[in-house]
């Protein structure tokens, strides 16, 4: 790609790169995610989200990347916004940016808008962005298709394919783009988190953006399956683990309606988006926080965690389920881990991913992890 014309740094020099590329951390994103909230959106919200003891999440995942990008010593220059909306981060990273936004003290989506509009008006040729679905919905409203878009996985929701597979996955992506310049269309999806909090997720057809076209580091965009035939075997899953279920044993149930057929099968309710706890067919607690589930598991030795992928982007930890935390797994450890889904699920999901926010935590289960699709079936699949 051509050298772009010189822009102003933070040290008031003028710097010639390839790429320029707009960097935005929405902070308050995924502040929701590990107290059971399943969003940040709204004044409120984020209020609660506080009260419940959450922390900013978004910066410490958008500094992975950027870390990761400094270390491939690519030829970018970075416009941002002041803070921890992005400033601060490039200048822990020792790289040249020109701020062009500064937010309010409580940054908000009308902060998102205008600096995205902000990038545009500049003519960036990447916004790399740390958020979530919302983030992404406010990006392409002011943008539209106009900038290439790069999501770095820091909300709760996140089911649109302009996200990276995790941060590190980001940094291949504005790799692959400084290289090519190869772009393609994307879905942008979002869900009305009022809905999705009382269990209802029906992921709606926001936009469309561009991306980078890069299947090998970019998630797909989430599937949903509600055909006759996945819900047969759904319920047939769902009583054959129900069947399988120990005595005694603490079982840490994920959200997803495959995890819904287990809590039918032994005639309980399951929260849809939330993680349930069950001891002998028993509810214990339901749409718990991660400080719930820690407390639940200093009482229990014997503990299990089942999940299922998320649509066709095969997560089984990091979204959606932020509640079971890096800290929750190490405590459970792997082999506690129970991954169950419908052969019409995984016929859409050649890879399980992992992105728990802990490298240690990732990588102990990247490994090849034995998925339950029925009664007596299983199958090994490869988790990434």
């Amino acid at each position: 790609m051509p050298t772009r014309e010189p822009f102003l740094s933070v040290n008031d020099s003028l710097v010639s790169v390839t790429v320029i590329i707009g960097f935005l951390v929405n902070p308050i994103a995924g502040m929701g995610g590990s107290v059971g909230l399943k969003g940040t959106d709204g004044a409120d919200t984020q209020e609660e989200a506080v009260r419940r003891g959450a922390s900013k999440s978004a910066p410490d995942r958008a500094s992975i990347t950027i870390h990761a990008l400094r270390a491939k010593d690519l030829d970018l220059g970075f416009l941002t916004c002041f803070g921890d909306m992005g400033g601060d981060l490039l200048r822990a990273e020792g790289l040249d940016f020109e701020v062009i936004h500064i937010p309010g003290e409580v940054t908000t989506a009308l902060d998102t808008k205008q600096a995205a509009k902000a990038f545009a008006d500049r003519g960036v040729d990447l916004l790399l962005f740390c958020g979530g679905d919302g983030t992404a919905r406010d990006i392409v409203e002011e943008v539209g298709t106009s900038v290439t878009l790069v999501g770095i996985p820091g909300g709760v929701k996140m089911h649109s394919s302009v996200f990276a597979l995790s941060p590190e996955d980001a940094a291949h992506l504005v790799e692959s783009y400084a290289k090519t310049g190869q772009t393609r269309d994307a879905e942008v999806l979002d869900v009305d988190e009022d809905e999705f909090r009382a269990g209802r997720a029906r992921p709606r057809l926001f936009s469309i953006a561009r991306v980078v076209d890069d299947t090998m580091h970019l998630q797909s965009s989430k599937s949903a399956f509600y055909d006759k035939t996945a819900s047969a075997e759904a319920e047939e899953l769902g009583a054959f683990i129900a069947e399988t279920m120990e005595p005694g044993i603490l079982y840490l149930v994920g959200p997803g309606s495959t995890t819904e057929a287990i809590a039918s099968a032994i005639g309980q309710e399951k929260t849809s988006l939330g993680v349930d706890a069950y001891i002998d067919r028993r509810l214990v607690d339901r749409d718990m926080t991660e400080s719930d589930i820690l407390d639940l598991l200093r009482k229990h030795d014997r503990r299990r965690i089942v999940v299922t992928p998320i649509g066709s982007q095969g997560f089984i930890f990091g979204r959606g389920n932020q509640q079971l935390s890096p800290e929750v797994i190490r405590r459970v450890g792997a082999r506690g881990i129970v991954v169950v889904a419908t052969p019409t699920k995984l016929r859409g999901t050649p890879v399980l991913h992992v992105d728990t926010g802990d490298e240690d935590v990732d990588e102990n289960l990247r490994m090849p992890m034995k998925v339950l699709t029925g009664r007596g079936r299983k199958r090994l699949m490869r988790v990434v």
